[in-house]
């Protein structure tokens, strides 16, 4: 059986190499990769379609492999705004001289090499090498076989753009798409210094249980949005069809919807016309069940719809006497992703806020917003749902970590 090793390798000792590249460089490389891009849209959306064609259309994951002109575009621009964000390594944390005459700092630094495993989003191939590119690290991705052409077209246009910018290629590598190079990239700890997941919990869980490289989870969205009874109706129904219908495949997609029992006619009755015209499915519980009584795509929920990141276009919801039920259930069923309230009452928007433990928490707003780019981030390697290093989007600014430095004249302890 090939070894992924040498691939790995040579990205190690490109990381190196990347290291010295200069702020100018990496902007050129980043700017010219944008401009690239769009370019060569046709080339990267033919390579995609031959992944398209594979896919039972009926599948709503389709959706997130399917690239166009406009997301082409897209990418390109977020690709622009990382160009346009400082470069975190390098940076001066603290500087003292110590009573012993040593000077000491601490600065960022480049994590090294940065490792993704990711499913069929050809567009994270584009956001984490530039990202990485200009946070100086090296990155060694494995996409799924459901986007190979178009990962390996993309990898095609990233490696030609280093190469013209003096940039050793290998800096960005992308690993076969066979599930065997998995087992191998999970025991590189000599090359390899943190390893991200990005995609299912599935694949989430299976990375965090059998990697011996330090992980960062990027984690599965069971996101709520809760219908407060002081909430505005007409309000509330546009944030939660925004953050189901606008892109039910993403993770900060909402996924259950908890309504006061005081609103809870009023709301549902304003909710079904626009979710009837998406074709939303719905899986109620008891009370909302009855409320409901007549749309067309209802069905009766399991205690295990509460727990699922549906990914398209099903939405579980459930009513509540109170923001305590709410809040009890948010506990209880929450991935930590995405969390939200509408509410007119600032007290228990404050409530919410401080109580509710997620990446991100909202009061009066979609869920839809955890995103890099929409934060100002220019885009991220996934939304991690952990506490360590990074929470929350999994941006630029964290793709660094420390390093002590100690300069002497012959001191000795």
């Amino acid at each position: 059986m090939s070894t992924i090793q040498p691939l790995i390798v040579k990205t190690w000792k490109a990381a190196v190499n990347l290291r010295q590249a200069t702020d100018k460089q990496l902007k050129a490389v980043l700017l010219q990769l944008a401009d690239e891009l769009e370019k060569n849209a046709n080339v990267i959306i033919k390579a995609n379609q031959l992944d398209v064609e594979k896919q039972d259309p009926a599948n709503p994951k389709v959706d997130r492999l399917l690239l166009n002109k406009q997301r082409i575009a897209g990418i390109a621009n977020a690709i622009r705004k990382i160009s346009k964000l400082p470069n975190p390594s390098g940076k001066t944390l603290e500087k003292r001289r110590l009573h012993n005459g040593l000077l000491l700092q601490k600065v960022t630094v480049p994590l090294g090499v940065v490792g993704a495993i990711y499913e069929s989003r050809p567009n994270v191939t584009f956001d984490i090498a530039a990202l990485c590119l200009r946070s100086q690290n090296g990155c060694v991705l494995k996409g799924s076989s459901e986007a190979d052409n178009t990962n390996q077209a993309a990898i095609r246009l990233i490696k030609k753009v280093l190469k013209a910018n003096d940039i050793d290629p290998d800096c960005v590598t992308l690993l076969p798409a066979d599930r065997e190079t998995v087992q191998e990239l999970f025991t590189a700890t000599k090359y390899v210094d943190v390893l991200i997941p990005r995609g299912s919990d599935s694949l989430i869980q299976f990375v965090r249980k059998n990697s011996l490289v330090p992980v960062i989870e990027t984690g599965a969205g069971v996101c709520h949005v809760y219908v407060e009874k002081e909430a505005a109706i007409k309000k509330a129904v546009n944030i939660v069809v925004n953050a189901k219908v606008s892109r039910p495949s993403v993770c900060n997609s909402v996924d259950t919807v908890l309504v006061d029992e005081q609103v809870a006619p009023v709301f549902l009755k304003q909710l079904q016309p626009l979710f009837n015209e998406h074709q939303v499915e719905v899986f109620a519980d008891a009370k909302a069940y009855k409320l409901l009584k007549g749309y067309p795509h209802l069905q009766k929920a399991t205690p295990e719809d509460f727990d699922r990141e549906f990914l398209s276009l099903k939405c579980a919801i459930k009513v509540v006497k109170n923001i305590d039920e709410a809040l009890d259930h948010i506990r209880e069923h929450s991935t930590k992703h995405s969390e939200a309230i509408v509410s007119n009452n600032k007290k228990h928007c404050a409530r919410f806020l401080q109580e509710v433990d997620a990446a991100a928490v909202y009061t009066n707003a979609s869920t839809r917003f955890t995103d890099g780019e929409e934060m100002g981030l220019g885009a991220e390697i996934g939304i991690s749902t952990q506490k360590l290093h990074a929470r929350g989007p999994f941006a630029l600014e964290k793709l660094v970590t420390e390093k002590w430095l100690l300069q002497g004249n012959g001191q000795i302890r």
